[in-house]
């Protein structure tokens, strides 16, 4: 199946992109340019879905210990007596 550019600046952008890749062809090129954008846009979620998994992860480890003492912690990962 045959890759036809119709549009002067897609065909501009995948002349570049083929260019700086040193991709063997233009269609190559674009394979390349359309799986890294669409990795990149499954990647990319909503703040809102990146917050709610943050706050269950907080959630899973439990509520805070009120007597937790910070500096005596560090001391001893640091192997300060």
């Amino acid at each position: 199946m045959a890759l036809y550019i119709r549009d002067a600046e897609v065909d501009s952008l995948a002349n570049e992109i083929q260019k700086l890749t040193k991709a063997p062809t233009k269609t190559e090129a674009v394979r390349q340019a359309l799986k890294h954008e669409l990795a990149r846009a499954r990647k990319e979620l909503p703040l809102r879905d990146r917050l709610a998994r943050a706050k269950a992860m907080a959630d899973a480890l439990g509520p805070n210990d009120p007597n937790f003492d910070m500096k005596a912690f560090t001391d001893e990962m640091w192997g300060d007596d």
